[in-house]
């Protein structure tokens, strides 16, 4: 530690610690601030689940492939690092729900399933009449008890049915988590629906009168504010970007913090080579289970031993364009649990990021397991590959083995934000605020598992360690 400094070391170098490490930096730099930086990652590598292959004029991630373009912190970002002119949106085009065997449009006007047009949700083949008029109930029925954590299933089940749920509500969002929506806490996920529902008490006429009118005409800039965004040269060249922008000197890859113990009013960090890095300040942005583990001194941690996180795989298809006989004119489908399917959701890569594909290929990428049926993560690459193409080949015509493909295993890297998360999260910083003063912890397992969510954290970390350092005054002064 220099003479003088206070240092501070950030724990894991995904996009949250990248984002705390780069602001960070980017603060002491221009105000001159006395403060040394350390960022440790396990790994031989910074980006976490950012990663990408570029191979034969493919390009091809492995984790998340893109993000909300109405989610500004990681435009933001993107033009601190200079990355901003190799963003592009995404083609739109339909995209379908699988139930029963078939592939059904999603009815026009939904939003996350739930419907705000009348006409398509009518004419849809999705559901039944029974389906259709017990979701009509929606107009009528009360809210739901004020501030009360429930589950997402309990939360759509009570007001649209079970028909609607299990065939466009389900795969929908628990795609994005990988999660059991029976289980999931609608307070930690997607409150904004409880709030319409507080607000006008139906879901659909609050739906319609909260989302925004279409506009007569729609330039490229706004077409792009509604969708989503990745980079052309893939995101991990985004986490190389911010690596870039970083003092070498402060990275150290390939070291794992084994244990931290507060010593007198600083941080101890024992390495797994022997090594103790001393803290003034830590940002802990790891995985739940991982942060346990470092402070297992601290018993007020261990109701993270019990957070469940689910196993998932993605599989990229390339094929030449002849091997589709039977093409489809969209983006993608979602998988309903109810059907005989292992893939949960296959994207139409090639249609949707045109720059993904070279001309006259084909890239599919789909996706496997979720909570409750994670054991195919575990079989071999050929058995995965094998399952997966079968499942393609009862809704599209392929007539040949791909070129190559790749398989990427997450292993408990969704984190599953229960009933209670947020209950059980304040619980616990309260204690950390307390017994171990300078501790922040930052990143998917906490406060949103997207990309711009953990960015969205990293920065309110770096505020979080300025204030408690009594750095943010000096900084605000430096800026007048």
């Amino acid at each position: 530690m220099t003479e003088g400094k206070q240092k501070v070391v950030i724990i894991g170098g995904g996009i949250t610690g990248l984002t705390s490490a780069f602001y960070l930096q980017k603060t002491v730099q221009e105000h001159s601030l006395p403060i040394e930086i350390e960022l440790i990652e396990a790994s031989h590598r910074l980006g976490g689940k950012m990663q990408t292959v570029v191979r034969d004029g493919y390009t091809i991630e492995r984790g998340p492939d893109s993000f909300l373009a109405r989610k500004t912190s990681m435009i933001r970002l993107a033009k601190e690092v200079g990355m901003d002119d190799k963003l592009v949106p995404n083609s739109t085009g339909k995209s379908y729900v699988l139930v029963n065997e078939q592939l059904h449009s999603m009815p026009g006007g939904s939003i996350m399933g739930i419907p705000t047009e009348i006409r398509p949700f009518i004419t849809t083949g999705l559901f039944s009449i029974p389906g259709k008029l017990r979701a009509a109930a929606d107009f009528i029925l009360p809210r739901s008890e004020s501030g009360k954590d429930q589950s997402l299933g309990e939360f759509f089940r009570r007001r649209l049915g079970d028909e609607v749920v299990e065939n466009l509500i389900e795969p929908l969002l628990s795609g994005i988590y990988a999660g059991d929506i029976d289980q999931l806490s609608l307070m930690s996920t997607f409150p904004q629906f409880y709030e319409v529902e507080q607000k006008y008490r139906s879901l659909i006429i609050g739906m319609k009168k909260s989302s925004p009118s279409k506009p007569k005409k729609v330039d490229q800039k706004e077409k792009t504010n509604g969708g989503f965004l990745t980079f052309k040269t893939g995101l991990q060249s985004f986490a190389e970007a911010i690596e870039a922008k970083l003092d070498p000197k402060s990275i150290l890859k390939g070291h794992r913090v084994e244990k931290i113990t507060k010593v007198n009013q600083k941080y101890e960090i024992y390495l797994n080579n022997g090594e103790t890095v001393k803290a003034d300040c830590i940002i802990a942005a790891t995985p739940h289970k991982v942060t346990q583990m470092m402070f297992s001194e601290y018993s007020f941690f261990d109701p993270f031993k019990t957070v469940p996180s689910t196993s998932v795989a993605t599989v990229a298809l390339a094929f030449p364009q002849e091997a589709i006989k039977k093409d489809i004119d969209g983006t993608g489908f979602v998988v309903s649990r109810n059907s005989d399917y292992s893939i949960t959701a296959c994207t139409w890569t090639h249609k949707k990021w045109a720059h993904s594909t070279p001309k006259g290929k084909v890239l599919l990428r789909c996706y496997v397991g979720r909570a409750g049926d994670e054991t195919i993560v575990d079989l071999s690459d050929d058995q995965i590959i094998k399952i997966v193409l079968d499942d393609l080949k009862k809704t599209m015509d392929i007539t040949m083995n791909p070129e190559f493909s790749i398989v990427s295993r997450w292993n408990n890297s969704m984190p599953q934000y229960t009933v209670g998360h947020k209950q059980r999260l304040a619980a616990i910083l309260e204690q950390v605020n307390t017994e171990l003063p300078g501790v922040f912890l930052a990143g998917s397992s906490y406060g949103g598992v997207g990309v711009p969510d953990c960015i969205d954290q990293g920065e309110d970390a770096v505020q979080s360690v300025l204030k408690f350092l009594k750095l943010n005054d000096l900084s605000k002064e430096a800026v007048h």
